[in-house]
């Protein structure tokens, strides 16, 4: 198809409302969303305590937290795979080549980020405001709450950077997944699979979609991180 007709042809597909392509954008979503809550429910707490918290041990995970930050998709799909492979240690569950192990992988790189990047902000923040909290009686791990609160601005945008972490990755959940249509196949597994098969007008209709959705979420990042400036001055 020439490249002209199929970028047309893919325009078309998005604005016909195509159920083939829907469902993809559908379950790329599901899986990234709910990959990214698991993530910053254990993630936002975890950092704060890394950043506060004072124990032995304590800088080797700082180091390999950061370390995490930049794991390839493919060893932490390999890493999954054998976790839930029938002969894996956690093969009873019976989740490989379903979204859940999707799901599982996407956190497994999504939690280093959140982790890494919530113990900064939260470690300069105590720094700004160590005197006030002790003055009014509040422990380092008390502070916690309040601290995140503080900086939920910046912690907005250090999800938002998990969230752009997930979307884009293809290694790990072609692994997990198996790229299965209508059941794993994911928007960026889709691309790849559909570029290979010289259906240009689907792969550049998920393309269209996928960039128009790290684009809102620069748009977000870049507001978010406008109103954390007027609210700081």
């Amino acid at each position: 198809m020439h490249k002209d007709n199929a970028f047309t042809a893919a325009l078309s597909l998005i604005l016909s409302g195509d159920a083939a392509l829907g469902e993809i954008v559908r379950l790329s979503l599901a899986v990234t969303l709910t990959a990214l809550l698991v993530s910053a429910i254990v993630g936002l707490p975890l950092g704060a305590a890394l950043a506060l918290a004072r124990f032995p041990g304590r800088s080797f995970l700082v180091v390999a937290f950061n370390a995490l930050m930049g794991l390839p998709p493919v060893v932490a799909g390999l890493m999954v795979y054998l976790m839930l492979s029938r002969s894996g240690p956690l093969g009873w569950i019976g989740i490989l080549f379903t979204p859940s192990a999707m799901i599982v992988a996407q956190s497994l790189l999504i939690t280093p980020i959140i982790v890494s990047l919530t113990r900064q902000v939260v470690e300069d923040l105590w720094s700004e405001y160590e005197e006030q909290l002790r003055s009014l009686g509040s422990t380092r791990l008390q502070a916690i709450p309040t601290l995140l609160w503080d900086g939920r601005f910046s912690l907005i945008t250090t999800i938002l950077a998990g969230f752009g972490r997930a979307s884009a990755e293809v290694g790990a959940i072609l692994i997990i997944g198996g790229n299965i249509a209508g059941y794993t196949r994911t928007m960026t597994t889709a691309i790849a699979l559909e570029t290979s098969k010289g259906d240009l007008a689907l792969a550049l209709g998920l393309g269209i979609i996928l960039l128009t959705i790290t684009l809102l979420l620069n748009a977000v990042a870049y507001a978010t991180g406008r109103i954390a400036q007027k609210v700081a001055g």
